[in-house]
């Protein structure tokens, strides 16, 4: 018998060709044979698929996720493309495989650690923890960050609303906050040095000095020291209530036994703002042994407790302390006076400096113009500003004032409010212009 495909039928019938007269059933009979099998191909049943079935059917033969031809599988991902799908596989990870262990770390499980939804969902049950005591579930919306605004229309409407209405601070308290934040600029890798320097004497160097550490102090949270490297007899301890007679000599001879800021803050005098004075030598026989290598010892050691250092210079540009300073600026000031000659000493200044490869410390610079010196009337300080305009960063005014022309101890707080304004935008020109983190 043949071999069926699809569905086969027997079938037993008497044929009757056309025009061949008909025989007898006996002599039919026996000219066929005694079984007939016709063998016929019937199509395969094809069952559709519904429309939902076919929106969430991605494969038609199954993956098995855990064995594919013979090999462990770790994860089976299907790529859904525009055209076609694909099957990803990643190996189950190895032992040793530290990535494979850092990819999914362990959930922490320490005892007694739940939530508050924990305890509203009814998965714990007993005392809450102290940790469920968090301001988003104790304070109320809208009383969070409700401060008092400053200024004095600003404050009386939120005091007569009783605090309903916050029109935020003034535009002037907003400008002063501003400006702070400049001069709190915070500094990564150790400690920022700032000369103060001219080839001119009494132009105010001494007094600029102060009034910049004052500012930057009355406003950081971190120390700022000025020190007195002048070797011809600085008056930078003059300036501030002096509490110690003792000089930068006192910190090169007592290096080795300054074992922490408390012993380093008995040789410095501070004043109301927290700025600490380090005077420089009286004699002038001693001033002039305070060489580069002494400078190296304080600054070194004022490194350690200081996050901003500046440095009253002496005239002698070509000293060798000059050279110490230098070396280790991360920002300049250069002081001119408003006369002419003090204004061409100081551009003179900044060709030295940019001729003996100080040139971008020089573009970085600001310069501080003292008004308060002889001759100022006289000359048109916007042409001694446009000059260094084309040389510098940044000029900076610093007004008359009576108590800055006293020559005596300086009160932050007396001073004339431009002159504290002029200190202050002298600051955060000088905190904007240093780097934030070391070698940026």
């Amino acid at each position: 018998m043949a071999e069926k495909r699809g569905r086969t039928k027997t079938v037993a019938a008497t044929t009757v060709a056309e025009g061949v007269e008909p025989v007898g059933d006996a002599d039919l009979a026996a000219a066929l044979p005694g079984s007939l099998t016709i063998d016929v191909e019937l199509p395969a049943p094809v069952r559709e698929r519904p429309e939902d079935e076919q929106a969430v059917a991605l494969l038609d033969t199954g993956v098995d996720p855990a064995i594919v031809g013979g090999v462990e599988l770790g994860t089976t991902v299907i790529e859904l493309g525009h055209d076609e799908l694909h099957a990803v596989v990643t190996p189950p990870p190895t032992e040793g495989d530290d990535d494979a262990d850092a990819a999914i770390p362990p959930l922490p499980s320490p005892e007694g650690v739940y939530s508050r939804r924990d305890m509203l969902d009814g998965v714990h049950q007993g005392p809450e923890s102290a940790a469920m005591l968090t301001a988003d579930r104790l304070i109320e919306p809208r009383r969070r960050n409700r401060t008092a605004p400053e200024g004095r229309w600003p404050a009386f409407v939120y005091a007569i609303t009783f605090h309903l209405v916050n029109l935020g601070d003034s535009r002037r308290v907003r400008e002063r906050k501003e400006l702070d934040a400049k001069i709190a600029t915070a500094f990564e890798g150790g400690a920022r040095f700032v000369p103060v320097l001219t080839r001119k004497g009494g132009v105010g160097k001494t007094t600029i000095t102060t009034l910049l550490g004052m500012a930057l102090a009355s406003v950081r949270d971190d120390r700022v020291i000025a020190i007195d490297a002048n070797p011809d007899r600085g008056t930078l301890s003059e300036r501030v209530a002096r509490q110690t007679r003792a000089t930068v000599r006192d910190v090169v001879n007592r290096a080795p036994s300054i074992q922490g800021f408390t012993d380093f803050s008995t040789l410095v005098s501070r004043d109301e703002t927290r700025l600490d004075i380090l005077a420089s030598d009286t004699d002038p026989m001693l001033s002039e042994a305070f060489d580069e290598n002494d400078y190296n010892v304080v600054a070194d050691l004022a490194a350690r407790y200081y996050s901003i250092v500046l440095t009253d210079c002496g005239t002698g540009i070509v000293h060798s302390v000059m050279r110490a300073t230098l070396q280790r600026a991360d920002a300049l000031v250069i002081v001119s006076g408003g006369s002419v000659d003090e204004a061409r000493l100081a551009s003179e200044t900044l060709t030295w400096l940019e001729a003996n490869g100080y040139g971008e410390l020089v573009r970085e610079s600001i310069v501080a113009i003292n008004t308060a010196t002889q001759g100022t009337n006289l000359v048109k300080l916007e042409e001694i500003e446009a000059h260094f305009a084309s040389r510098v960063r940044q000029i900076v005014r610093i007004p008359y004032d009576e108590q800055l022309a006293a020559g005596s101890v300086i009160s932050w707080r007396d001073l004339r409010p431009l002159t504290r304004q002029a200190a202050r935008e002298l600051a955060a020109l000088v905190a904007q212009g240093m780097p934030v983190r070391r070698g940026v």
